[in-house]
C-alpha cells in the first residue's frame, strides 16, 4: 500500500485508496458529496495563525515547516491520527488531500513526511 498526496480540485487519480482531506477549511467550489471523501481531519491542519502567516509563500516554507512540525508535536491528535493512517494502510492506499495551488509547499507536505519519519507505518 501506499501514502499518496492529491490536490483536492484535481480529477481524482485513485478513488479506491482511504482518502483523508488534512486543510483545517473546506476547499472553496467543492461539495461534500463530489469530495469522494472518507474523513475530513480538519483538526491536524496548521493553526490559522500559521496558516495566514505562510499565506503559501514559497520563500517562507523552510520556516512553515519547523513551525508546523511543532504544532503537530504538540498537538494532542496527531498520534490518533498516525494510528489511523497507519491502520488504513494495512488495507489501502491513503491519500492525504489538500487544496493548495502549491503541490510542492504545504501542509500535506509537511504531513507525509512526518508519518513515514514517524516509523509507524506498516512496510510493504
Amino acid at each position: 500500500m501506499q501514502l499518496k498526496l492529491e490536490r483536492i480540485y484535481a480529477k481524482p487519480v485513485d478513488t479506491n485508496g482511504y482518502r483523508l482531506l488534512v486543510d483545517r477549511l473546506w476547499p472553496r467550489g467543492i461539495s461534500k458529496a463530489n469530495a469522494q471523501l472518507d474523513d475530513w481531519v480538519k483538526e491536524i491542519g496548521p493553526s490559522t495563525a500559521l496558516r495566514k502567516w505562510f499565506n503559501h509563500e514559497s520563500a517562507k516554507y523552510p520556516e512553515f515547516v519547523a513551525r508546523y512540525q511543532a504544532e503537530l508535536d504538540a498537538n494532542p491528535l496527531t498520534a490518533s491520527f498516525i494510528s489511523q493512517v497507519a491502520e488504513q494502510l494495512t488495507k489501502t492506499n491513503v491519500i492525504l488531500l489538500f487544496g493548495a495551488k502549491d503541490e510542492q509547499h504545504n501542509q500535506a507536505v509537511v504531513l507525509r513526511d512526518c508519518l513515514i519519519a514517524s516509523g509507524q507505518l506498516p512496510t510493504f
